[in-house]
Protein backbone atom coordinates (compact mmCIF):
# COMPACT_ATOMS: atom_id res chain seq x y z
CA UNK A 1 0.00 0.00 0.00
CA UNK A 2 2.90 2.38 0.60
CA UNK A 3 2.95 5.26 -1.82
CA UNK A 4 5.59 7.05 0.18
CA UNK A 5 8.95 7.69 -1.39
CA UNK A 6 11.90 6.05 0.34
CA UNK A 7 13.21 9.49 1.32
CA UNK A 8 9.92 10.34 3.07
CA UNK A 9 9.96 7.04 4.97
CA UNK A 10 13.59 7.69 5.90
CA UNK A 11 12.67 11.12 7.28
CA UNK A 12 9.93 9.60 9.44
CA UNK A 13 12.34 6.91 10.64
CA UNK A 14 14.86 9.57 11.59
CA UNK A 15 12.17 11.46 13.53
CA UNK A 16 11.06 8.33 15.42
CA UNK A 17 14.58 7.20 16.28
CA UNK A 18 16.48 10.47 16.69
CA UNK A 19 17.34 9.99 20.38
CA UNK A 20 17.29 6.19 20.39
CA UNK A 21 20.27 4.05 21.26
CA UNK A 22 19.85 0.49 20.08
CA UNK A 23 16.98 -1.42 18.56
CA UNK A 24 14.81 -1.54 21.69
CA UNK A 25 14.77 2.24 21.99
CA UNK A 26 14.14 2.62 18.25
CA UNK A 27 11.16 0.26 18.55
CA UNK A 28 9.86 2.31 21.47
CA UNK A 29 10.26 5.46 19.37
CA UNK A 30 8.16 3.99 16.58
CA UNK A 31 5.54 2.74 19.02
CA UNK A 32 5.29 6.19 20.57
CA UNK A 33 4.83 7.88 17.18
CA UNK A 34 2.20 5.32 16.12
CA UNK A 35 0.35 5.54 19.44
CA UNK A 36 0.32 9.35 19.40
CA UNK A 37 -0.49 9.80 15.70
CA UNK A 38 -2.79 6.97 14.64
CA UNK A 39 -6.45 7.98 14.64
CA UNK A 40 -8.36 5.19 16.38
CA UNK A 41 -10.83 3.66 16.25
CA UNK A 42 -10.96 2.78 12.58
CA UNK A 43 -12.40 -0.12 10.64
CA UNK A 44 -10.43 -2.53 8.47
CA UNK A 45 -10.80 -6.05 7.13
CA UNK A 46 -8.74 -8.94 8.51
CA UNK A 47 -9.09 -12.32 6.76
CA UNK A 48 -12.37 -11.22 5.24
CA UNK A 49 -13.87 -10.06 8.55
CA UNK A 50 -14.50 -6.42 9.37
CA UNK A 51 -12.88 -5.39 12.67
CA UNK A 52 -12.44 -2.17 14.58
CA UNK A 53 -8.90 -1.20 15.53
CA UNK A 54 -9.36 0.37 18.96
CA UNK A 55 -5.74 0.99 19.90
CA UNK A 56 -2.13 -0.11 19.70
CA UNK A 57 0.22 -1.62 22.24
CA UNK A 58 3.83 -2.70 22.65
CA UNK A 59 3.78 -6.27 23.96
CA UNK A 60 6.38 -8.15 25.98
CA UNK A 61 7.81 -10.01 22.99
CA UNK A 62 8.77 -6.70 21.38
CA UNK A 63 5.99 -6.44 18.81
CA UNK A 64 3.77 -3.47 18.12
CA UNK A 65 0.20 -4.80 17.91
CA UNK A 66 -3.15 -3.41 16.89
CA UNK A 67 -5.92 -4.10 19.40
CA UNK A 68 -8.81 -5.29 17.24
CA UNK A 69 -12.43 -5.83 18.25
CA UNK A 70 -15.50 -7.37 16.66
CA UNK A 71 -18.42 -7.33 19.03
CA UNK A 72 -17.28 -8.95 22.30
CA UNK A 73 -14.27 -10.65 20.65
CA UNK A 74 -10.84 -9.02 21.07
CA UNK A 75 -7.65 -9.99 19.22
CA UNK A 76 -4.20 -8.45 18.94
CA UNK A 77 -2.75 -8.43 15.43
CA UNK A 78 0.86 -7.52 14.72
CA UNK A 79 0.93 -4.08 13.14
CA UNK A 80 3.30 -5.43 10.48
CA UNK A 81 0.48 -7.75 9.34
CA UNK A 82 -2.43 -5.34 9.76
CA UNK A 83 -4.15 -4.51 6.46
CA UNK A 84 -4.97 -0.81 6.33
CA UNK A 85 -8.35 0.24 4.95
CA UNK A 86 -8.44 1.40 1.35
CA UNK A 87 -8.83 3.82 -0.25
CA UNK A 88 -8.65 6.00 2.87
CA UNK A 89 -6.32 4.80 5.63
CA UNK A 90 -6.66 6.50 9.02
CA UNK A 91 -4.77 9.63 9.93
CA UNK A 92 -1.29 8.71 11.12
CA UNK A 93 -0.99 5.61 8.90
CA UNK A 94 2.33 6.86 7.55
CA UNK A 95 3.96 5.92 10.88
CA UNK A 96 2.91 2.31 10.33
CA UNK A 97 4.48 2.42 6.87
CA UNK A 98 7.70 3.91 8.26
CA UNK A 99 7.80 1.23 10.95
CA UNK A 100 7.24 -1.49 8.35
CA UNK A 101 10.09 -0.09 6.26
CA UNK A 102 12.39 0.05 9.31
CA UNK A 103 11.47 -3.47 10.45
CA UNK A 104 12.40 -5.08 7.11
Amino acid sequence: MSTWAPAALEALTEEATVDAYGEDEQLTGFFTMIEESLAVPFTTTVLGVEVSVVGVDLVEDGRVVARCARGPVRQDIGILDLPLPEPAPPEGWQWIEAYRSWAR
